[in-house]
């Protein structure tokens, strides 16, 4: 009988990787298993590591053990694996999605599986360590799919030789190394198969730049801006599309009420504050010309520009808190002793 994970890796139809099976032939396997290392750069380069062996078993402690730990206390407790673009972030949830879908995550996954022998290899001394984003640990042995974890690596994680000391017996001595990295032991991501399984929401989407639920929110607003507003594009392009390649504008729609104002106010409000924001004379319609246009519009929506009563100067607002009427009691009442 096969105990392995069923994944067809020619096939786009690829059955989804049990995560409770992975996590006890991980465990029943974990002696066997080859670690390499790869760093990413923000840019999501991919760079081939050397280590020394000494580290191997602390790797699998740092990347592996608890991982499968988690899975198996899960399992006994009830864990639910839910559709990463749908759950909620919430206890003894394991949210998964696909690689096809994470263009970020399937673009270093596919530089290891494909281009490894051509990777270069990460020399502090060619390269800098303020430009790596993550590292990804693959796990291997004979006759099984490889599985890949990977972690986010801030800055405050590298320490750099030139600016770095070391304690030694009883007196501060040179830091020898060119960069020195602290691991943390938390789990964070594990794809397996063509499955990606964020353990942390948060650096799941800080790793890979992936949060489909804030697109999904943002699709819902831009279909009730266009049933609610007149927008003209140049050829070719769409108020999804512009969202979509503008990261700042995805986030802004998060908080846009659509039936708070009207098309005729918001051309009224962007003359006001002298936006520049172009309408068509003959139809009326609001003219979005490129992302600078789209974010005018949507902070309009948003009721994002303001003057100030007492000096006149007019604002951009980033945040905003609305003020609530205080109720009489609270006006006159004297304090009690």
């Amino acid at each position: 009988m096969n105990t392995e994970p069923t994944n067809t890796t020619e096939n786009d139809t690829q059955e989804p990787t049990d995560i409770f099976l992975w996590a006890n032939q991980a465990d029943v396997h974990k002696e066997a298993l080859e670690v390499d290392l790869f760093l990413f750069t923000k840019g999501y380069t991919v760079y081939a590591t050397n280590y020394a062996k000494e580290l191997k078993a602390q790797l699998k402690v740092l990347f592996l053990y608890d991982m499968i730990s988690q899975v198996q206390t899960g399992a006994a407790t009830g864990m639910h694996v839910r559709d990463f673009e749908a759950a909620a972030a919430e206890e003894n949830v394991l949210e998964r999605t696909t690689l096809d879908k994470v263009d970020h995550a399937q673009e270093v996954i596919e530089q290891i599986r494909y281009g490894e022998e051509s990777l270069e290899v990460f020399r502090e001394g060619d390269h800098e360590f303020k430009k790596v984003k993550g590292i990804v640990a693959r796990f291997s042995r004979s006759g099984a799919e490889p599985f890949f974890v990977a972690k986010i690596l801030p800055q405050s994680q590298v320490l750099k030789g030139a600016t770095a000391w070391m304690y030694n017996g009883d007196s501060f001595q040179p830091f020898s190394a060119d960069a020195g990295l602290r691991i943390t032991p938390d789990n964070q991501v594990l794809i397996a198969g063509n499955d990606i399984f964020a353990f942390s929401e948060s650096k799941f989407i800080r790793l890979f730049g992936y949060d489909a639920k804030q697109f999904a929110v943002a699709e819902e607003k831009i279909a009730e801006i266009e049933q609610s507003f007149k927008l003209k594009f140049p050829e070719g392009m769409t108020f999804d599309a512009l969202v979509r390649d503008t990261k700042s504008l995805v986030s802004k729609l998060q908080k846009v009420n659509v039936g708070l104002v009207t098309q005729d106010q918001v051309i009224e409000q962007a003359d006001e504050m002298g936006l520049e924001l172009m309408t068509d004379e003959n139809t009326g319609e609001i003219i979005i010309m490129d992302a600078k246009d789209a974010a005018k519009f949507v902070n309009l929506l948003n009721d994002d520009y303001v003057t100030s009563g007492m000096t006149g100067i007019r604002y951009e607002l980033k945040g905003k808190k609305e003020l609530k009427d205080a109720a009489p009691a609270d006006l006159g009442a004297p304090a009690e002793l």
